[in-house]
């Protein structure tokens, strides 16, 4: 099986449905952004051992492929995809961050991101999952994205931030505050 199709050599590409756009546009951006959070997400996996979080990032890695399915489909097209996100996806994720939320002591301030190697890399997440958000905002401002799509993402970002706040708590490390 070839990979490379060397229809992409110019610096366009197709988007679901066919049409070509330019790499730099901002639809790639926005879909590119939420393919490499999907990649750091990946990475926080090799970190991560509490079944439960596991379960939540496996489930945050499905609903990224149909986000970037999302965003990669032109608006014009008649295409059609067989998945979205929906109402169903963002309680889903509001739920996670209750359920990690539980037990951690009350909120002391701004933390700095680090802290096991877990925490860290879900800090990590959290930066890409806002530049990802900033990049398909800047895409709604010209071409309409889904609302739920955008809510989301601006919930995800908040889960990495409780996650990774779980992750130092279970291992007994202790958050830096940021100071004046």
């Amino acid at each position: 099986m070839k990979i490379y199709t060397k229809t992409g050599d110019a610096g366009t590409t197709s988007l679901v449905g066919g049409k070509r756009v330019d790499k730099a546009c901002a639809r790639l951006e926005s879909y590119g952004t939420i393919d490499e959070l999907n990649a750091q997400v990946g990475l926080l996996l090799t970190y991560v051992t509490e079944s439960a979080e596991r379960d939540c990032l496996i489930g945050i890695q499905n609903c990224l492929f149909v986000i970037g399915a999302q965003l990669a489909t032109d608006a014009e097209s008649s295409h059609t995809l067989s998945c979205t996100i929906s109402e169903k996806d963002i309680t889903t994720l509001e739920n996670n961050i209750d359920r990690a939320a539980e037990g951690l002591p009350k909120w002391r301030g701004f933390t700095l991101p680090g802290g096991c190697r877990a925490a860290a890399v879900s800090h990590v997440c959290r930066t890409v999952c806002r530049r990802a958000e900033r990049r398909i905002l800047a895409l709604n401002s010209s071409e309409p994205v889904d609302s739920c799509l955008i809510a989301y993402v601006n919930r995800l970002s908040d889960y990495f931030y409780v996650l990774a706040l779980r992750l130092n708590f279970l291992q007994g490390t202790h958050e830096i505050l940021w100071q004046k």
